[in-house]
């Protein structure tokens, strides 16, 4: 049986807790699967074991869901991998497209000293350069209402509080577009193939696919 704290057991871990993070649906085994690239054979044998250490619920055919020693465990990574983005960013010259896939390795690798020493380097950050929030060392992590910017209506104005990290193209263009976590946005027009929003006093079109990663307050 996989150790707890294994680096597989910790993806997994996260990955459930990702997903639920701004919608309520439970992940299930083959959205898991698609999600961390493994067969879902390979799901359905780990989850198993998660089940048996306590870090998961699941019944066959069944949606995973965290426990409270999961959910724990799960927050613990997300800080180390949030607080490493944003340790790449503002003290390695890391732009915010290029800091996913390396906070993805070391967040397996860093100790609690030197995690906790980033932290009070860094000022004890609230949110990662793409705007998710960073558990605290407590396991709490603060929430905001939000709503995604390809489902709101026209003439919603709000602040863009996270944008996706799941596609560094699409990074690399809001940023170009002047589009970040903290920038004031009003939707213009919702109905046609790209969500039409003024940001800065500035028109903007924001394609369908690229809105559906960037959840504005509500």
């Amino acid at each position: 049986m996989p150790a707890a704290h294994s680096p597989a057991v910790e993806d997994y871990l996260k990955t459930v807790y990702a997903h639920t993070e701004w919608q309520p649906e439970a992940i299930t085994p083959s959205a898991l699967a698609a999600a961390l690239g493994v067969a879902p054979s390979s799901v359905t044998e780990m989850v198993k074991k998660m089940a048996a250490q306590g870090l998961v619920q699941h019944v066959p055919y069944g949606a995973v869901r965290l426990t409270d020693d999961g959910r724990s465990r799960a927050l613990a990574v997300v800080r180390r991998h949030r607080l490493i983005e944003t340790w790449l960013v503002r003290e390695m010259g890391y732009a915010w497209d290029e800091v996913h896939d390396e906070a993805e390795i070391l967040e397996h690798a860093l100790s609690d000293r030197l995690l906790e020493a980033i932290d009070h380097r860094l000022g004890r950050p609230d949110r990662d350069p793409h705007g998710d929030a960073i558990p605290r060392a407590d396991g709490s992590i603060a929430t905001e209402p939000a709503v995604r910017l390809d489902e709101a209506s026209a003439g919603h104005a709000g602040r863009v509080i996270r944008i996706s990290d799941r596609d560094p193209a699409v990074l690399r263009d809001l940023d170009a577009a002047g589009v970040g976590p903290g920038s004031e946005v009003r939707v213009t027009d919702a109905a046609g193939s790209s969500i039409r929003v003024t940001v800065a006093g500035s028109a903007r079109a924001i394609t369908r696919d690229a809105a559906s990663g960037i959840w504005v307050s509500a």
